[in-house]
Formats: structure tokens, C-alpha cells, sequence
């Protein structure tokens, strides 16, 4: 059983930046690959930004390409999703997701495909 924390969110204004937090326990982090979803009021939660077990492979979602940047530090059982040139359009809860690799290379984007979740973090953005 792996829990998941997630922290970092806040108010910014629009232009600024925030860095999440997601602190892992109970599990093999280093098994893990790590995905950042977001769940905007009245909207299904949407895949983010994914990073595979190393670190060396990430995927992000067209809306935060280019903005965003996922990492991960192994020996914290960490990962971080640094949000620059924020939106209001970016505003939700942040959730992170942990996905078991099982010899698996794939980065998965679908929320059903994940096994762990934490409770979120608000990130609003005004404009």
C-alpha cells in the first residue's frame, strides 16, 4: 500500500509560478511510474505530466508542454511538478498517482490505469 501527499498548491497570479510536491510512503517508490493529473470543478480529472522509474523519460499533456516540468528524486520518494507561465485555465486540484511499472516501458495517461492516489492540492490562478 502506498500513500501519496501532495503539497505546494496556492494562489498565483497569472504569469507566475508554483512548484507541487508529492511525498510517497509505504511502497517501493523506485517501482513507481509517477503521474500528475489535474480535476478542474465540473470536469473529469485529465492526465498532466508523467515520469517513468529513472527519471529519464517524461511525457506531458499538449495544454502544459513546454511550461511544466515533472522530476522525481528517488531518495526522497519524491516527485515534483514545477508549473511555469501559469493560466487561469491551469486552475484545479492537483493529484498525483503512482503506477506500478512491472516491466512495463509504457507512460500511461489514463486515470484508471494508476493504483494509488493522494488527496490533492488546489491551484488557482487569477487573472
Amino acid at each position: 500500500q502506498v500513500q501519496l501527499v501532495e503539497s505546494g498548491g496556492g494562489l498565483v497570479q497569472a504569469g507566475g509560478s508554483l512548484r507541487l510536491s508529492c511525498a510517497a510512503s509505504g511502497g517501493t517508490f523506485s517501482s513507481y511510474f509517477m503521474g500528475w493529473f489535474r480535476q478542474a470543478p465540473g470536469k473529469e480529472r485529465e492526465f498532466v505530466a508523467v515520469i517513468n522509474l529513472s527519471g529519464t523519460r517524461r511525457d506531458y499533456s499538449d495544454s502544459v508542454k513546454g511550461r511544466f516540468t515533472i522530476s522525481r528524486d528517488n531518495a526522497k520518494n519524491a516527485v515534483y511538478l514545477q508549473m511555469n507561465s501559469l493560466k487561469p485555465e491551469d486552475t484545479a486540484v492537483y493529484y498525483c498517482g503512482a503506477d506500478l511499472a512491472t516491466r512495463r516501458l509504457t507512460l500511461r495517461r489514463q486515470v484508471y490505469e494508476y493504483d494509488y492516489w493522494g488527496q490533492g492540492t488546489q491551484v488557482t490562478v487569477s487573472s
